[in-house]
């Protein structure tokens, strides 16, 4: 484990899944991985440098004697002869698999195959080791009936484990921010959490959980459950404001609250560890006490079933919580000379503390990083339609906070996108001219505002799943986007070679909710705007007799004068 409390990522190495090197391997093998639960292992051998294990903390030591029979010789079932059985003789810890090494794993026959288990070679900081890899499904036939009781203790030591390293990755921001707002709520919770952790220090130290240590603890349950119901309401209600709001009123939202969300992201965590190690501590009572009580030795299960629940809603809410405020802050930090200016209003009370977007970032980066990675920085896709020399990453950089996870930009342009009182009934000659000016405002400078007054383009960026549309401005200024539409939801896309030749390049499209027509000035490079409506008619969901009939409609409009643009332009 790092300095941060993360488990040591382990990259297994592919082998050739031929028989021979199979065989080799085996008889090299020095360390045994068996997964006990889905992405935890119990480890036994010899411990390559730099691979951190878990510790096996609360559970008492006669489960970890029954583990280490019970997978030892699971472990050693059914390999070559002398080549493991003297280097498993008991259980080293327990090691989180990774999503890449179980995906590697269960990919099948990248790996070579011996008697049920997978054979690699574990790097870890430039160390190595032979290793066999036993998967979950190998291990819970042959051992639940056997040490049942004992995994339902590992799945619970690998969540506490889980959340102690992302308090430990925290803890700048509890020492550099949080001391100096809510102070009392904060004592009060802190208090709780230094009492379960000595707690737990204790029991791991001895093997187990005896009744004077129970009894310490007990008492604290109702203590615990209420900071867990109060951070739990307060993440929900700023993830439900965030998520009604946008543009300038979720901004000054953030303004007001930035604080507050982020004590209240942070009491969250510590409050789940705080109740996630005190579950811990009950169940390692009620496992001493299920020696010779078969309902104490249930419930050990049933504190693990809801334990295990409680942890992944809460876990999931001060994720999606910490993710909103960070892509806000980033946002912000994007705009001009905002990252250093202090974020929230100058108050009365002198003691609160004015953080800037910059200190905030600084502060909660880390945890975010953990809980949620953060989006990959944007590059200019191959399709551009812009002027020449017009610098298009401030528009990324704000543009990538937007995205979903795994959501790919295809293509950005910039037409003019008429509105009902925006040029709509101007002379052909008038609107050309305009369109062609609206490239001129997309440059800094007071000519550039001018030129916007009179008529703007509209930052258009295709993804694989939607059409996004902002006002340049309004995005690189204040952050803010326009309309967006589902690709799902394009009807029909009419192309500039359809239409009269002598008007500005135009792009029609149909969504089922709304018609959007995009023109592009005279200096726009046509291949681009070909592109664009093939990306555009990519997500298109209907026929190709549907479209036929809706360029029906389009043309016989045109004809009757319905669209007064169509005319000759100059």
């Amino acid at each position: 484990m790092d300095e941060n409390g993360h488990e040591t990522d382990a990259e297994l190495q592919t082998k050739d899944s031929s028989t021979d090197d199979a065989g080799e391997l085996a008889k090299a093998t020095s360390m045994t991985l068996v997964e006990v639960v889905p992405g935890a292992a119990v480890v036994f051998g010899n411990i390559p440098e730099g691979l951190e294990l878990v510790d096996f903390g609360l559970i008492p030591g006669f489960d970890r004697e029954r583990l280490s029979t019970v997978l030892g010789s699971i472990g050693n079932a059914g390999t070559v002869a002398g080549n493991v059985a003297n280097a498993i003789s008991s259980a080293q810890g327990l090691y989180r698999v990774n999503d890449a090494t179980l995906a590697l794993l269960k990919s099948g026959g990248k790996l070579a195959a011996k008697d049920g288990a997978y054979l690699g070679t574990v790097l870890t900081n430039g160390s190595l080791a032979q290793a066999r890899f036993i998967p979950y499904g190998v291990t819970a036939a042959a051992a639940a009936a056997a040490i049942g009781p004992a995994i339902a203790m590992i799945a619970l030591q690998m969540q506490l484990s889980e959340i102690s390293g992302l308090v430990r990755t925290n803890i700048a921001l509890t020492t550099q921010t949080l001391k100096m707002i809510r102070h009392e709520q904060w004592s009060e919770l802190t208090g709780l959490v230094k009492s379960i952790d000595r707690a737990i220090k204790q029991a791991s130290e001895i093997e187990g959980v005896t009744k004077s240590l129970w009894n310490n603890v007990a008492g604290n349950e109702a203590a615990l459950d209420k900071q867990l119901d109060l951070y739990k309401r307060n993440v929900d209600s700023h993830i439900k404001q965030l998520g009604q709001l946008s543009g300038t009123p979720r901004r000054q939202y953030l303004k007001t609250n930035a604080e507050a969300i982020l004590f209240d992201a942070n009491a969250l965590l510590y409050s789940l560890k705080a109740h996630t190690g005190y579950q811990a501590i009950r169940a390692a009572w009620a496992r001493v006490e299920g020696a010779d009580n078969e309902k104490e030795a249930q419930l050990v299960d049933v504190i693990t079933r809801d334990a295990r629940a409680e942890f992944d809603a809460a876990l999931h809410e001060s994720a999606e919580l910490v993710e909103l405020l960070r892509r806000e802050l980033r946002i912000i930090a994007e705009l001009p000379g905002r990252a250093t200016m202090p974020l929230t209003k100058k108050r009365r009370d002198a003691k609160t503390s004015r953080l800037t977007c910059n200190q905030l970032l600084e502060a909660i980066e880390p945890l975010a990083n953990t809980l949620h990675p953060a989006a990959a920085e944007l590059t200019a896709p191959d399709l551009v339609c812009a002027p020449e020399d017009l610098d298009v990453e401030p528009y990324l950089h704000v543009l990538r906070w937007f995205l979903e996870d795994g959501e790919e930009l295809r293509g950005i342009a910039f037409p003019y996108q008429p509105g009902k009182h925006n040029l709509v009934g101007a002379l052909p000659p008038v609107l050309g001219k305009r369109v062609d000016a609206t490239w001129s405002a997309l440059a800094p400078g007071k000519w550039a505002a001018v030129v916007n007054t009179a008529a703007s383009s509209t930052f258009v960026a295709v993804t694989d799943s939607r059409i996004i549309t902002a006002a340049p401005r309004a995005l690189l200024h204040r952050g803010e986007l326009g309309e967006s539409f589902l690709l799902g939801e394009v009807e029909f896309v009419r192309p500039p070679q359809k239409q009269s030749e002598s008007i500005r390049p135009t792009v029609d499209v149909i969504t089922e909710h709304q018609d959007l027509r995009w023109i592009f000035p005279s200096a726009a490079d046509a291949g681009s705007i070909d592109k664009l409506v093939v990306l555009l008619n990519e997500g298109a969901t209907t026929t190709r007799a549907d479209r036929m009939a809706i360029a029906d409609l389009r043309v016989q409009e045109s004809e009757s004068g319905a669209d007064q643009t169509d005319a000759d332009g100059p």
